[in-house]
């Protein structure tokens, strides 16, 4: 999702762009051709080797969208291209879900926490610079998986199940803002070595930010107060269904909790400027039906 709006970013910019990815067909890739932008996969040979470039073509700039915990399998092909400079896309649930209820969450933390520093540690022995970027809850381009997985609950329910007061706030922001900042850091002098916090221009509670998805779709605000043992029972069910597989209690659990990070030093360093809170249609998923 975050390649979708950075690929023509960086094109436009007049970078000469290698486009690695792990599978066969890229999903979001830019319509048309760009001469700025070549298509390659990237292969292993085996669990443990990487498939090793074949020349001595040289690639300083990367930049990581895969998840976090990928990129330590990838070190070898860095080394071997000469990069110089590595800017990876991590999450600010390294810090959010780190004292989850969920097991599986606080995986996902450990996770986090553990790739990046493996590459912060990797980047220092092999002296090249580094950048990490933590994005909020990301939305847009109808791709994500936060704002359009409310906006299917709503398009199927009709309604949507809150926990308490729901008055977590929240800092949604736009892939496209995500984008401008991974470009930004790959030439920002001031970002080296250094991590960043990137959240959207707007703090609003839980309730109102599905509140504006119900607006956005044209749909009368409809929610239904769950207790948390009949969320627990819920969410079983919903599980049961591919499109709701990823739900669990702990996300109701977070509608109460304040997930706010300053984002002031990307500001200072990155020019970040993100948006409000305002989706758009497109920033919708598009109808069909759910499996």
């Amino acid at each position: 999702m975050v390649g979708q709006s950075l690929l023509p970013l960086l094109a436009n910019a007049g970078w000469h762009v290698s486009a690695f990815s792990r599978k066969t067909q890229m999903r979001g890739q830019p319509d048309g051709e760009s001469v700025n932008i070549i298509f390659r996969q990237l292969k292993k040979t085996d669990s443990d080797q990487l498939h090793a470039p074949a020349t001595k073509e040289k690639i300083t700039h990367w930049v990581c969208l895969a998840p976090i915990w990928v990129l330590p399998d990838y070190f070898s092909t860095l080394t071997a291209y000469q990069a110089k400079r590595v800017i990876a896309l991590s999450s600010t649930s390294v810090f959010t879900k780190q004292n989850s209820s969920d097991q599986i969450e606080q995986e996902i933390a450990g996770k986090l926490k553990d790739s990046e520093q493996r590459f912060i540690a990797w980047a220092g022995a092999s002296q090249i610079e580094w950048v990490i970027l933590r994005p909020t809850l990301i939305y847009g381009l109808g791709r994500d998986r936060n704002i359009c997985e409310i906006a299917r609950f709503v398009s199927r329910f009709g309604f949507f199940p809150l926990l308490g007061a729901a008055q977590g706030l929240r800092q949604p922001v736009h892939v496209e803002d995500v984008a401008t900042a991974c470009a930004a850091a790959l030439q920002s002098s001031q970002a080296t070595n250094h991590a960043y916090n990137l959240s959207g221009a707007e703090i609003l509670p839980y309730r109102e930010m599905v509140g504006r998805i119900f607006r956005i779709m044209a749909k009368p605000e409809r929610f239904v107060n769950i207790p948390l043992a009949a969320f627990r029972s819920a969410v079983t069910c919903l599980r049961a269904l591919p499109r709701f597989r990823n739900w669990s209690v702990a996300m109701a659990e977070r509608m109460n909790t304040d997930l706010v990070f300053d984002h002031a030093d990307a500001v200072h360093d990155l020019g970040f400027s993100p948006r409000l809170f305002q989706p758009i249609q497109m920033d919708l998923p598009v109808s069909k039906t759910d499996d």
